[in-house]
């Protein structure tokens, strides 16, 4: 698989040109394309190609379209494409129109090739930190729109496809998808694709709520409607009014308070705790979920009736790793986020072999899993690109035989005969003594990562119980404290969950625990 980490658009009308620039663009590691003219730039620039195009080398004399035509027509256009231009002729008048023209760097031909890789990486990295600008400031703002998702892949095109469809009515929108696969985004650009762009997106973790607190936090509740109610409380629902309602992880909701919201999107009205009179609401609904809800509609804990009223409009959005060409483009704009977050602007691209790495990874915790690598490998980075040594956690996935490409799960198994996990006892070697060195044994040595050691510093089974302990601190912290997913992995109820960490006095037990 061939790495890439952005797309150069080569315009020059001598062919010799080209091919050199071709060359030196593969041998850093971009993809490009090129344009005999400055016409057909404009035309590919203007047309739907120009939504794969990261950056432009530009020459400056070309017959009936120069360079600085092509600058003119394209900054007329709105176009912020970063462009490099090149020309035979360095003088001070010609930098002076062609900056001010809108082209982001200059350069005398013949240039030098480490001279161009470190202009193509600086401005990159420079356009992926606006665009992560923008993007926040929209998100915040409600009008952030689908031309702001970072995507290059068909699978994503046909989600956004559907989306600006179900954008343009007020019709129940069910997100579906793995965690981390970008629910919220989606839902962020519909909101700011329809009519109620810019007016309230309330976003809920319907999982992240007590049972206790869930009527009161969605639908409020009237002063002293119960014990400690001091103030009047306006819930999720009401501050919605006009905008929409982002409910992630809908099917955590109790039963009980599923009928409540049944109501409210059929009557358009809810009843807060303690109220004398319903009160109407004007919401827009967009629900997500990692899970399948007809499957809990079949077990019985999800409500029929509100699942069809929910899964009017489903859009369901694939894992990353059956979208691998959105990595480099993701990476890429996570890179110039935290290099500028953590004061490391020298860290500037990625290498290609760690772009190949990435892509070949299988992703179980999917874009957000590879926001926090690329946060990582870029407070590890001593150079000027992430290299493979920077994500060693995927690179130890790709040299572990047996082992599957998930290896930051909790507990991945390998079938090798020797290995040490829950489906493998190894005994000790032949050859350990019986008596144990005064030296740290290899029962007392930490197990690999992602493995679980079964036998004690004694060579004996260990119990249960501190097998189950630890299978839970494990799946906490991998889970980032987030309750629901810790249960829905370990597969067990929430409630079941809750008392086994009092059970093993995990409830002080930090962040983890307290999530």
């Amino acid at each position: 698989m061939q790495a890439i980490s952005g797309k150069i658009l080569i315009v020059d009308d001598d062919p010799i040109q080209r091919r050199l620039l071709q060359e030196a663009v593969k041998k850093f590691g971009y993809r490009s394309k090129t344009a005999e003219n400055g016409a057909e730039a404009v035309r590919i620039m203007t047309g739907p190609e120009a939504s794969e195009i990261d950056l432009i080398i530009l020459d400056m004399v070309m017959p009936e379209l120069d360079g600085l035509g092509v600058l003119e027509r394209l900054r007329g256009d709105k176009i912020a494409t970063p462009v490099i231009v090149q020309t035979a002729h360095g003088g001070i008048d010609t930098v002076v129109s062609v900056m001010n023209a809108g082209a982001q760097d200059f350069a005398v031909k013949p240039v030098a090739p480490e001279r161009l890789n470190v202009s193509i990486r600086n401005l990159l990295k420079t356009s992926a930190l606006e665009g992560e600008i923008t993007r926040f400031r929209k998100q915040v703002s409600g009008t952030l729109t689908f031309a702001d998702i970072v995507t290059q892949s068909a699978a994503m095109e046909r989600v956004i496809n559907l989306g600006k469809r179900a954008a343009a009515s007020n019709i129940p929108i069910l997100i579906e998808g793995e965690s981390g696969v970008g629910k919220e985004m989606i839902a962020s650009a519909i909101q700011g694709s329809s009519d109620r762009k810019s007016k309230p997106l309330v976003t809920v973790n319907c999982g992240a709520i007590p049972d206790n607190l869930v009527e009161s936090i969605l639908f409020g509740h009237e002063k002293g409607a119960f014990t400690g109610a001091v103030d009047k409380h306006v819930g999720k629902f009401q501050e919605a009014h006009g905008g929409t309602l982002f409910l992630d992880e809908v099917g955590e909701l109790p039963q009980e308070v599923q009928v409540k919201l049944l109501r409210a999107i059929q009557e358009g009205e809810i009843d807060p705790i303690g109220s004398r009179r319903p009160v109407k609401v004007d919401f827009r609904l967009i629900s997500a979920t990692n899970r399948r809800l007809v499957d809990q509609v079949k077990e019985g804990v999800f409500r029929e009736d509100l699942y069809y009223r929910l899964n009017v409009f489903p859009i369901w959005i694939p894992p990353l790793r059956d979208r691998r060409e959105d990595i480099p483009a993701l990476t890429r704009h996570f890179l110039a986020r935290f290099a500028a977050e953590e004061g490391k602007p020298q860290v500037a691209g990625v290498a290609p072999q760690a772009l190949e790495l990435l892509q070949a990874y299988h992703w179980p915790g999917n874009i957000r899993q590879l926001e926090n690598a690329v946060f990582r490998a870029v407070v590890l980075c001593d150079g000027a690109q992430l290299t493979i040594n920077d994500f060693p956690q995927v690179a130890s996935a790709a040299t572990q035989p047996g082992v599957s490409s998930g290896i930051l799960a909790p507990a991945a198994v390998s079938e090798g005969p020797s290995s040490i996990s829950g489906a493998s006892v190894t005994a000790a070697p032949a050859h350990t003594p019986a008596p144990r060195p005064a030296h740290t044994s290899a029962f007392e040595q930490a197990a690999p990562f992602g493995f679980m050691r079964n036998l004690d510093r004694d060579g004996h089974v260990r119990k249960l119980t501190d097998i189950e302990e630890e299978l839970i601190r494990a799946a906490i912290n991998h889970y980032s404290g987030r309750m629901t997913e810790v249960a829905k992995r370990l597969g067990i109820g929430r409630s079941t969950l809750y008392r086994k960490l009092k059970e093993y006095g995990l409830e002080e037990g930090g962040k983890d625990a307290a999530a």
